[in-house]
C-alpha cells in the first residue's frame, strides 16, 4: 500500500473510532450553527484533531486543509503536499442517528491527487486509492460499473440547501435527470456516494455546491476505479467551483450533457 495510503487509512480510523464511541450519546454532543442549515459538533472537531494529529506525526512539513480548522501546517504556503479532511461528512445524518456518514481525507500534490482513504465507520468499510493503483474497498479491487448511459442508471445527488441561490438551477437538473435515471439516490454524504460510485452500488452522482473536502477524497477513489470526474461544464475544476458530475465515462457524459443545459441558470460571483 502506498505510505501515504497507509497514514490516511490510520488517520480516518483514529476518526472514525471517535465518532464511533459517541454515536449512542448523542443527547450529551454539543452542537453549533456555521449557517443556514449547516452545523458542527464537538465530535466533528475531536474527531478532526485526532485525524490532524496522526497526519502530522507522519508528515510534520505538509499543509492540511480540513473543514473546521482551514489550512493549516507547518510552511502551509510552501508546502509541496496538502492533506484535504472532511473528519464528519454527514454531519446533519449524525446527529440524527441517520447511519450514512464518513471520514474523507485526501493528499494533493500541488493541483494532483495522489492518495485518499474514506472510511464508513459505522459499516467498518474502508475504501482507498492512489493514484495510478486502482481503487479498493477493503483490500479488494473496485471498479465503476459500464454502463452504456444515464437509462436505467441509479444516481446519486444531494440538495444545495447550504445555498438557496443554486436551488431553481439544481431543480430543472434534478428533473431532467429523473426523465433517464432508473431512480434517484439522496443519503446525505457526499464522499461515500462518491465512494459508491466507485464500487458501482451507483452509476454515476451529481451535486452543487461542495467544498473541496467533502470530494478531494471521493474524485480520486472514482477516478482510479476508471470513472470520470468533472465540474458541470466537463472540465477537472470540481474541487474549484464545487459542481461536481461523476460515473462510469458513458453515465458521466449523459449526465454532463443532461445538466449541462441548464448551468446558464447558475448564479455568478
Amino acid at each position: 500500500m502506498h505510505p501515504m495510503v497507509n497514514i490516511a487509512v490510520r488517520a480516518a480510523r483514529a476518526g472514525g473510532d471517535l465518532i464511533v464511541r459517541n454515536i449512542d450519546r448523542l443527547d450529551r454532543v454539543q452542537v453549533e450553527s456555521k449557517g443556514r442549515y449547516d452545523f458542527v459538533c464537538d465530535i466533528d472537531r475531536q474527531a478532526e484533531a485526532a485525524i490532524v494529529q496522526t497526519i502530522q506525526r507522519a508528515y510534520p512539513q505538509h499543509a492540511i486543509l480540513a473543514e473546521e480548522g482551514g489550512l493549516q501546517g507547518h510552511a502551509q504556503s510552501k508546502a509541496e503536499y496538502t492533506w484535504i479532511i472532511d473528519p464528519l461528512d454527514g454531519t446533519a445524518n449524525f446527529l440524527r442517528g441517520y447511519p450514512h456518514i464518513g471520514v474523507s481525507i485526501a493528499v494533493q500534490k500541488e493541483d494532483q491527487l495522489e492518495a485518499a482513504a474514506i472510511y464508513d465507520p459505522l459499516r467498518q468499510e474502508l475504501f482507498t486509492a492512489s493514484r495510478g493503483n486502482g481503487a479498493q474497498l477493503d483490500g479488494r479491487r473496485i471498479r465503476v460499473p459500464q454502463r452504456r448511459s444515464v437509462d436505467g442508471a441509479m444516481i446519486g445527488t444531494g440538495f444545495p440547501f447550504k445555498n438557496q441561490a443554486l436551488m431553481p438551477a439544481y431543480l430543472r437538473m434534478f428533473s431532467a435527470v429523473t426523465e433517464h435515471a432508473e431512480d434517484m439516490r439522496r443519503a446525505g454524504s457526499a464522499a461515500l456516494d462518491l465512494a459508491y460510485v466507485a464500487a458501482g452500488r451507483l452509476d454515476g452522482y451529481f451535486e452543487l455546491g461542495l467544498k473541496p473536502w467533502d470530494i478531494a477524497g471521493g474524485t480520486l477513489l472514482v477516478r482510479e476505479a476508471g470513472g470520470i470526474v468533472t465540474d458541470i461544464t466537463g472540465e477537472d475544476r470540481a474541487l474549484a467551483t464545487g459542481h461536481v458530475v461523476a460515473g462510469a465515462p458513458k453515465v458521466h457524459s449523459g449526465l454532463l450533457n443532461t445538466i449541462r443545459a441548464h448551468a446558464a441558470e447558475l448564479p455568478t460571483g
